[in-house]
């Protein structure tokens, strides 16, 4: 049986079918040829005693059990598309338990540590000493990182926003995110400042002028990439005395929502804001709430001394 395609057929379906984002369909293209690698004969013919040796050898490389949880995913689903097309008899992986993996508290960042990256990126920004391609990348740099903390947009929905954003200087704007939602998320006035700045600046760029982006870039796209943008975030915390290993687009995000709720941000208005289709998913950032209940407790409570 020719796993590949097989493999092919299936990331067909899901991109045709149920309209999986390319980076979805990347991931789901990872996992199956690793597993169908390390499986002897391939993955579309694999027997349930052939996946769960994978899995044992997966797990003793040293995998989390999150990605040994989502490799398993990716390959049920391959099954239940082989099985539905006829092309199995039997779904090999009903009988597999689901990895043990506990649910581990997101990084944030600290509202101090928070304001200090901000802060280095405005400076850097209004830095008359900069050579123009400098400049230019610090001006962009503080906008995405102004934007980003005051929205808590995905790092793919920040990147690829619409020019027309910073055009209208708007306290909210619409968002489309994931499975082509739309939701309403704030600006801040800073934000604002910062993307004008930035439009004012790129403006002047013959290639970027015409651009439908925010964002523009010379890349397939047409706009910045998630990993040059996590690069220079990286580079941005590393200048304002933060550990780089500390922070990500995906931290910045984490911050937004944590600082949210310990300043009395309601969960339900924070997972509207993050775009969680399930008030589950929000119910991460749950540590948040019962620290500042305690807090609440500790001072107002005449009892609490």
């Amino acid at each position: 049986m020719n796993s590949a395609a097989r493999i092919e057929a299936f990331l067909e379906m899901m991109s045709a079918e149920r309209g999986a984002a390319e980076n979805t369909l990347s991931s789901y293209r990872r996992d199956l040829e690793d597993a169908s690698s390390g499986i002897d004969g391939g993955l579309a013919g694999a027997g349930a005693a052939d996946i769960r040796a994978y899995l044992d050898d997966i797990a003793a490389r040293g995998f989390a059990p999150t990605s040994q949880a989502r490799k398993l995913s990716a390959i049920r689903q391959f099954f239940k598309f082989l099985y539905a097309e006829g092309l199995r008899t039997d779904d090999p992986t009903g009988t597999l338990d689901s990895p043990k993996k506990g649910r581990p508290l997101p990084k944030t960042m600290s509202e101090a540590e928070t304001g200090r990256l901000i802060d280095r990126a405005a400076q850097e920004a209004g830095d008359a000493g900069l050579g123009y391609s400098d400049r230019l990348a610090a001006l962009r740099l503080h906008a995405l990182v102004e934007v980003l903390y005051a929205t808590g947009l995905r790092v793919s929905e920040l990147v690829g926003l619409p020019v027309t954003v910073a055009q209208r200087d708007d306290r909210f704007f619409m968002v489309r995110g994931k499975g082509d939602k739309e939701r309403m998320v704030p600006l801040s006035a800073k934000a604002r400042v910062a993307m004008r700045a930035w439009l004012a600046a790129r403006s002047g760029v013959p290639a970027f002028a015409e651009s439908p982006f925010l964002f523009p870039a010379a890349s397939d796209s047409g706009y910045l990439s998630r990993q040059v943008f996590a690069r220079d975030l990286k580079g941005l915390a590393a200048r304002a005395g933060i550990a780089s290993a500390k922070i990500s687009p995906h931290v910045l995000r984490h911050a937004f929502a944590s600082h949210l709720l310990q300043n009395g941000a309601d969960l339900r208005a924070v997972q509207q804001l993050l775009g969680h289709a399930d008030i589950s998913t929000t119910q991460i950032y749950t540590h948040v709430l019962e620290e500042r209940l305690v807090r609440l407790v500790n001072d107002h409570h005449p009892l609490a001394d």
